[in-house]
């Protein structure tokens, strides 16, 4: 059913493009009633106008708070133009009808990020608005309710094509549109207040989040993906792309592992590769051209394909090194001309400027149906004054920063998690395996591929403790000398006991780092 528009209301912070509407409105004859700073703009265009408090015989009070807020608004609005009683009611009281909603909110998310004043962030928080947006949302059959200025072209058109109506087609688009609207508002205000006071695990959580774009799809072909910002400043992800195609749900996946891993190696020079959001080569280094180079060679054959990340700029000679190999994307805290040179040269490699990047939330979830499970990130930094040696042979204090550096990487491997590492660098990943055994195999089968040199006197990080002594049997008879783990089994003794009598050295962390 089309209808016809006579009464609009226009009520904005955000005035952009106002004038479109205002030429379209007067083409059409539709009236325009408005209030306070878009009242005054909208005849400051010259167009005709009626102020809010005229139309209502009632002037806004307790600092703008209430001018919105009145039946006759509301009436003009909420009516159904289908029903006697409602028609009659409406004459009664000489309310006419408001066809057309035009509102955005006060800028609340805007001002979260700009101010820590509480007072100033509550001020912001609209009541006026969102009510009539909800009263014309759920009135669509007679109602057009506008809410973006993305959406002002789409109504003139609109507009244009019905000759100043508008099809229920587009008001009911347009209503489930200024739903989302306000379940997105609503949500960053309570998300807003749980943060304030700490709640972290609330009653009744919502997740809000605005979406940044389509991606040309999921983790195959055949499945849809998009991507969504949930931060108050909703616009970009802190990153920015500078050469390259379009970013993939995978390449988004492995990334994102990237960064987290990234987040926990500061102070030193680190490269992360990471493959199917799993590392495959992880090395922290004074010097980052050795950095690279160390967690490359890790597993090369994996890393064919995967997303290099580090924390450091990268310059011409590591730039020519990067070119020697097929990646899909790289991350770096900057790059210098010589270095973008020469990886724009790879047309499809995807490079990407992390050096405005910060982690902002400590959250993490996890969707299946209509559940999901929520709990704080695993940010844990198991320092070596922690540890708790367990062997009659105890580890010099070189050794106890690369014990360190081994163990606090092993949260990233997927479980059960197996980390072999010489000289601040893995040389062997095994993980994701239901067996402990099968991951130590892995690992030790990596690093005779690729660095065979180097697992004689190496170090061994396990994610949780060994059930059975099967697993560092294999280890040790590979040449492993330092063993980290969690501890807790039963069999802790024994293990104790196996550990001695191969002459190796043995900590406990009594943190496990599970990641599934």
């Amino acid at each position: 059913m089309n209808l016809k528009i006579k009464n609009a209301l226009v009520s904005v912070s955000d005035k952009e493009n106002i004038i479109s509407l205002l030429r379209i409105f007067k083409k059409y004859n539709i009236k325009v009633i408005s209030s306070g700073g878009t009242f005054k703009y909208i005849k400051k265009l010259g167009y005709d106008c009626t102020e809010l408090s005229k139309y209502t015989g009632f002037k806004e009070m307790l600092d703008g708070r209430v001018k919105t807020l009145h039946p006759k608004i509301h009436a003009g609005i909420l009516h159904d133009r289908q029903n006697k009683n409602h028609k009659n009611q409406m004459s009664k009281n000489k309310f006419p009808p408001i066809d057309l909603i035009v509102v955005n909110f006060y800028p609340f998310q805007k001002v979260v990020t700009e101010s820590r004043n509480s007072e100033k962030i509550v001020e912001n928080i609209d009541i006026g608005g969102p009510t009539m947006v909800r009263a014309a949302a759920k009135n669509f059959k007679n109602v057009t309710i506008i809410t973006n200025k993305n959406d002002y072209v789409p109504l003139i058109r609109e507009l244009k094509k019905t000759k100043g109506k508008t099809t229920l087609k587009f008001r009911e688009f347009m209503s489930s549109k200024a739903f989302g609207l306000t379940a997105y508002y609503d949500a960053m205000i309570a998300n807003w207040f749980n943060r304030k006071l700490n709640i972290r695990f609330p009653e009744r959580k919502t997740i809000f989040g605005k979406k940044l774009t389509n991606l040309r799809y999921g983790e195959n072909p055949h499945q849809e993906s998009s991507i969504y910002i949930n931060d108050y400043d909703d616009k970009k992800l802190g990153f920015k792309q500078l050469h390259g195609k379009e970013l993939s749900y995978n390449n988004f996946n492995d990334l994102f592992a990237g960064l987290e891993i990234l987040e926990s190696l500061k102070g030193q020079p680190a490269t992360v590769v990471i493959k199917h959001a799993n590392p495959c080569g992880i090395a922290v280094n004074k010097k980052p051209f050795l950095s690279f180079k160390s967690a490359y060679k890790c597993d090369p054959v994996s890393a064919f394909g995967g997303v290099i990340a580090c924390n450091y700029k990268i310059n011409k000679k590591i730039a020519n090194e990067i070119t020697k190999n097929f990646l899909e994307v790289i991350l770096s805290n900057g790059f210098d001309k010589d270095s973008l040179k020469i990886l724009k040269r790879k047309k499809n490699l995807r490079i990407i400027d992390i050096s405005k990047f910060k982690t902002k939330d400590q959250m993490s979830v996890k969707t299946f149906d209509g559940s999901f499970l929520i709990q704080n990130k695993n940010d844990k930094i198991v320092k070596k004054r922690e540890f708790k040696c367990v062997t009659k042979l105890k580890p010099n204090k070189r050794e106890l920063s690369e014990i360190e550096f081994a163990f606090n990487i092993s949260k990233y491997v997927k479980s059960n998690a197996i980390i072999l590492c010489s000289n601040f660098s893995t040389i062997g990943i095994g993980g994701g395996q239901p067996s402990r055994v099968d991951s130590c195999k892995i690992a030790i089968q990596k690093a005779r591929r690729f660095q065979p040199e180097k697992i004689s006197n190496a170090i061994v990080a396990s994610d949780a403790f060994f059930p059975f002594s099967d697993g560092l049997e294999l280890l040790i008879k590979a040449g492993v000398k330092i063993v980290i783990q969690p501890g807790g089994s039963i069999r802790d003794k024994e293990i104790i006991n196996y550990a001695n009598k191969a002459k190796i050295k043995m900590l406990f962390t009594g943190i496990r780092h599970f990641y599934h």
